[in-house]
């Protein structure tokens, strides 16, 4: 590490777990970066033993140089100039690749973050000059670990809401908007650039753009309006970009947290304080990074310049980013619904009914519940030895129609939907005196339920019996018990076997 950026940095070493169930490991990490960093360092490590920030970064920083340089994507002159960068990135935590590339994953698109609040000058301002910088760097970095193949590179930002309130200006505000705006021309622009630089050496891919919206004129941040500007007309001049695309903001993973990001991309902030496990196991409230950054230039305004927004906020902040975006922005997080009233209890049971008939020589037990007004509360089906499918099916039709009664559908309806319905078993029914015969098991059921509770006189008027033939032709059984299905005229010789009986072999 001697002679590097790491060299004199003072580390200090604790145990961290990269979730709450998996076993804490030794880590290493500057002294001044918190425990949500360690455990994010724990995560972002390949296996279970110790890890120690400057060895992991030094892992994937020379995996990365060496497969440039093998690439021709790199000079050997750039080599040690890229290395010291993303070292003095990683360290200032403005930075750095996402988590595959820290535990050298083949798998997935790789994807660089910039940490906004990072870029934040001692006066309050925001070094644009840095950040452009490091913007080229990273579209260089995924260049690399693309193999230069990648038509659509994966750059972007993080923690737009701890910068605004850096700044101190409410992320639901104009002012807020046109810094994001700003922000992320600026972004496209360098990004563009940067591609475009690549495309001198190795050939370009695509035309400059020369359309895009102008970023907002103002600015509350001194000079930013100025350097997207200068970004994007600089990003329109050049002959060609290597890249369809650079500037994508993607879902935050563990890298967002080795940096101290506490919001993904343009998100809002979801207040002034996190919980966080005490040393002593239980939970304590602590204010946010985002919040001491406030606090010490803002004073008591940093709750509510931090205090969550309204989903239109986003919306309008989303406005404000998306036209320099070369992808769709990701989705918001899922937030609770708000409480519903409870569904009214269902009436206390008073008493029932059971019958029991045979429904086409099938056993059916057919149980109804009632409410204290005497009317149906539910009911349930039982059939003889039917399968575990049709079964289950079964009880789900019966909860529907019960939470239905309970509900206040009329029984009628369902005796309406549900009278003359064809399916085995059918045919005569036995045990039941008012209904004699029945097109299937719900016929008979919903007009069994009709004649108990509602006009028996009236119900039997709407819902007669069916005739014999109309049940007798969906009745099930056997094909040797039913006819052809088609009229078949036999043979009037004998069949072959028949013929066979009447030969001799004479030897």
């Amino acid at each position: 590490m001697a002679g590097t950026a790491w060299e004199g940095i003072a580390l200090r070493r604790t145990r961290a777990a990269a979730d709450p169930d998996s076993e804490p490991r030794n880590v290493a990490l500057p002294a001044t970066w918190e425990d949500e960093a360690a455990a994010a360092l724990a995560l972002l490590a390949p296996g279970t033993g110790p890890a120690a920030l400057p060895a992991l970064a030094e892992g994937w920083i020379g995996r990365l140089v060496g497969r440039g340089l093998q690439a021709g994507l790199l000079e050997p002159a750039e080599a040690p100039g890229l290395a010291e960068s993303l070292r003095r990135l990683v360290l200032s935590r403005r930075g750095a690749p996402g988590a595959a590339t820290w535990r050298g994953e083949g798998k997935g698109e790789p994807r660089f973050v910039l940490n906004l609040p990072a870029f934040l000058d001692e006066v309050g301002g925001f070094d644009a000059g840095a950040y452009t910088a490091a913007a080229g760097t990273a579209v260089l970095v995924l260049e690399i670990l693309t193999g230069g193949k990648a038509a659509r590179l994966r750059l972007g930002f993080a923690d737009l809401a701890g910068l605004l309130a850096a700044l101190g200006l409410p992320y639901d505000s104009e002012p807020a908007r046109d810094v994001a705006g700003c922000l992320a021309a600026l972004t496209r622009g360098a990004a563009e650039c940067a591609s475009a630089r690549l495309a001198e050496r190795l050939g370009a891919r695509e035309p400059a753009a020369l359309l895009w919206p102008a970023p907002p004129a103002r600015c509350a941040v001194p000079g930013l309006a100025l350097a997207a500007r200068r970004a994007l007309d600089a990003a329109g001049a050049t002959h060609g970009l290597r890249h369809q695309g650079c500037f994508v903001l993607t879902a935050p993973d563990a890298a967002e947290a080795l940096l101290g990001a506490e919001t993904g991309g343009f998100a809002p902030a979801q207040g002034a304080t996190r919980y966080v496990q005490a040393q002593d196991g239980g939970v304590t409230e602590r204010p946010t990074r985002a919040a001491l950054r406030a606090g010490a230039l803002h004073g008591e305004r940093a709750a509510a310049l931090l205090a969550p927004a309204p989903d239109s906020a986003r919306t309008a902040m989303e406005r404000a980013v998306a036209p320099y975006l070369h992808a769709a922005c990701p989705a918001p997080m899922a937030r609770p619904e708000p409480a519903r009233p409870l569904p009214a209890p269902r009436p206390a049971l008073a008493g029932g009914t059971v019958w029991k008939v045979l429904v086409g020589g099938h056993r059916v037990t057919l149980r109804a519940a009632e409410a204290p007004d005497g009317s149906l509360a539910e009911i349930t089906l039982s059939m003889g030895k039917e399968g575990s499918g049709f079964r289950g099916l079964l009880e789900g039709f019966l909860q529907s129609v019960n939470i239905g009664l309970a509900r206040g559908v009329p029984l009628s309806d369902y005796v309406s939907a549900f009278a003359y319905t064809r399916f085995g078993p059918a045919g005569v029914v036995e045990g039941d005196g008012e209904i004699l015969c029945a097109t299937s098991v719900l016929d008979w059921t919903f007009r069994r339920l009709a004649m108990a509770y509602l006009d028996a006189a009236a119900a039997r008027q709407l819902w007669p019996d069916p005739s014999l033939d109309e049940c007798a032709a969906e009745a099930t059984g056997t094909p040797a018990d039913r006819g052809p299905m088609l009229p078949l005229n036999l043979p009037v010789q004998p069949s072959p076997a028949a013929r066979r009986r009447t030969f001799r072999l004479v030897g």
